[in-house]
């Protein structure tokens, strides 16, 4: 099988496990490479090494021992809350549910150590993301970043850093249905930066002020409808 070739979820073994080692985690270093593309900055990898023997967690997806994913995450100053810097898929083997099996794997790491809760940033105008993080996982936001890293490069270059802070509480009952804010987001948001780029610029102040607005009157997303690509909002 070519590694660039998608693989066949039923045909594929995944092993989900600690990183060991400074070649394993060289390896995430490069993946990180792979997945965000040129010119974007890793997290290097003695720094993870030394994080994950702090007390951070460094977990990968391996196949046939090669890391297929990775998802890197740390100890905040509050105890019992951790918070997860990065998650990477590899392009090819995005068809086999990684991004929700890492952060399964992460949830039971977590609940090991005595963490209740794990938040991180993330793209709210990427549908994969709005759609694992707030819709699968059920995790929920009411923090709004403007330009929360500045200038990026990679697959990230061209539009503002805005970042929403998403909360995943492992054990919360989940809420009940939102409202949808009337905001759908991009089918693709790579090829509408690549053919589009103003109207990729124009999504992105659009839902800035939309979820500004929302968080402003106490409300939080609280879900994500794939279908019609929405955010569902609920009172605080």
């Amino acid at each position: 099988m070519s590694l660039l070739a998608p693989m066949a979820p039923a045909q594929t073994a995944v092993t989900f496990r600690d990183l060991r080692g400074m070649a394993e985690f060289t390896e995430a270093e490069a993946l990180q490479r792979a997945v965000w593309g040129a010119g974007d900055v890793p997290d290097p990898a003695d720094l993870m090494m030394v994080i994950q023997a702090e007390g951070g967690l460094v977990g990968g997806a391996f196949v046939e021992d090669r890391l297929m994913g990775y998802v890197f995450a740390f100890p905040t100053a509050t105890p019992g809350v951790q918070h997860s810097h990065r998650l990477a898929v590899r392009a090819e083997a995005r068809g086999l549910g990684l991004g929700l099996r890492l952060k399964l794997y992460q949830r039971d790491w977590c609940r090991a150590r005595g963490i209740h809760l794990t938040r991180w940033t993330y793209d709210p105008l990427r549908l994969p993301n709005a759609s694992l993080n707030i819709g699968r996982l059920g995790a929920s936001a009411g923090d709004y970043r403007v330009e929360y890293y500045g200038a990026m490069a990679g697959i990230n270059a061209g539009l503002p850093s805005d970042r929403l802070v998403a909360e995943w509480h492992f054990d919360a009952q989940p809420p009940a249905p939102g409202t949808p804010l009337d905001l759908p987001l991009p089918e693709d948001l790579d090829a509408l930066l690549a053919t589009n780029p103003p109207e990729a610029l124009r999504l992105r102040l659009a839902l800035r002020d939309g979820l500004q607005a929302a968080f402003a009157k106490g409300q939080r997303v609280t879900g994500f409808d794939k279908v019609t690509r929405r955010y569902l909002l609920s009172p605080a």
